[in-house]
């Protein structure tokens, strides 16, 4: 049986993350043996996401809520990489996998993990910022293409680090999700 056969008849002809059903195509998950057990049915806008991860939508990526419980192991994989990237730490430590399927899903995060070693996060006073840490604002903050201001003191939490860049992180202010200047936050 070929490939795309094989996935189409595994997903029901549809997305295995979003469950859309346009644009599916076969998209092999590194590392790959070339089999369904390493491949996965994906459409146009969640293949994109998964090969580059300066593309991902959150919004559309909701989705993965639902796909980290699927019983397919490499669509669990797939999610678990997704959700990292995403900065979703708090549904991540939710998931449940063998230390088989866990060590196929890290292997796609080596090179992240590696490029996270060398950006180093400080707030303020120096000190390291982790994803998930809780920091408080210390400068009131216009909050570009909104019409609020992030107040000093305000607690953000569950933060997610920019990996490319040392001096922003992301967080949540008043439901929106922004970036903020590290050294204008305080760990708390």
């Amino acid at each position: 049986m070929n490939l795309e056969k094989e996935l189409q008849d595994r997903s029901g002809g549809v997305c295995e993350l979003c469950g859309s059903s346009e644009g599916l195509s076969v998209l092999e998950v590194a590392p790959s043996d070339a089999t369904a057990n390493t491949a996965i049915y994906v459409c146009s806008k969640c293949a994109p996401q998964i090969q580059d991860a300066s593309l991902l939508d959150e919004a559309h990526l909701n989705c993965l809520n639902d796909t980290m419980w699927s019983e397919t192991p490499v669509v669990q994989a797939v999610s678990y990489r997704l959700l990292n990237a995403l900065g979703r730490q708090d549904l991540v430590d939710m998931m449940y996998m063998d230390d088989e399927l866990k060590a196929y899903a890290d292997a796609g995060l080596v090179d992240a993990s590696s490029a996270n070693e060398a950006v180093v996060h400080k707030d303020a006073n120096g000190v390291v910022l982790q994803t998930g840490d809780t920091v408080v604002i210390t400068k009131d903050l216009d909050v570009k293409g909104t019409t609020f201001t992030a107040k000093r003191g305000t607690a953000v939490r569950n933060i997610a680090l920019v990996h490319d860049n040392s001096e922003l992180i992301e967080g949540r202010v008043n439901g929106v999700k922004i970036q903020i200047l590290t050294k204008f936050l305080k760990k708390s």
